[in-house]
């Protein structure tokens, strides 16, 4: 399980020009699944970005969590984070989760997020051509992976 995690001032995701999912201050999560992630990459991703310490305090320094901020979360499915392009031209994407089984781990690992933080967690479209759009707060990205 691959997340690319981005501190936002605000995001987010339209599907055909229709808004399907919008945040304030908070983290945007782009989420990719591969083959054989299950339950035990869901809840440790869970847990360490709920977890981490990367908003500023009264100093400006990166020490509050998400809910100590007053944070939202807004994740999007994204299988383009297990392209490898260390051959050829064109990404591959053999490593990312066929749809039948990247549904249910997305679907679960919101479901985990909303259990942990309810009502702060908005969600794109599952594959959807998806327009996402942010505001990066910092900037601060970081990539966060669970084998």
């Amino acid at each position: 399980m691959r997340v690319v995690l981005q501190r936002v001032s605000r995001a987010r995701v339209t599907v055909e020009g229709r808004l399907v999912g919008e945040i304030g201050a908070g983290l945007l999560l782009l989420v990719g699944f591969r083959a054989g992630d299950g339950e035990d990459q869901i809840v440790w991703m869970a847990d360490k970005l709920l977890g981490l310490r990367i908003f500023p305090d009264a100093d400006g320094k990166m020490n509050l969590g998400l809910d100590e901020a007053g944070g939202e979360l807004l994740v999007v499915s994204q299988f383009t984070l297990y392209g490898d392009t260390r051959k050829g031209r064109r990404p591959s994407f053999v490593d990312a989760a066929p749809p039948e089984a990247a549904i249910p781990l997305y679907e679960r690992f919101v479901e985990v997020l909303r259990g942990r933080k309810p009502g702060g967690v908005a969600t794109g479209e599952f594959g959807a051509m998806m327009d996402v759009e942010l505001v990066n707060d910092g900037p601060v990205t970081l990539v966060l992976e669970r084998e």
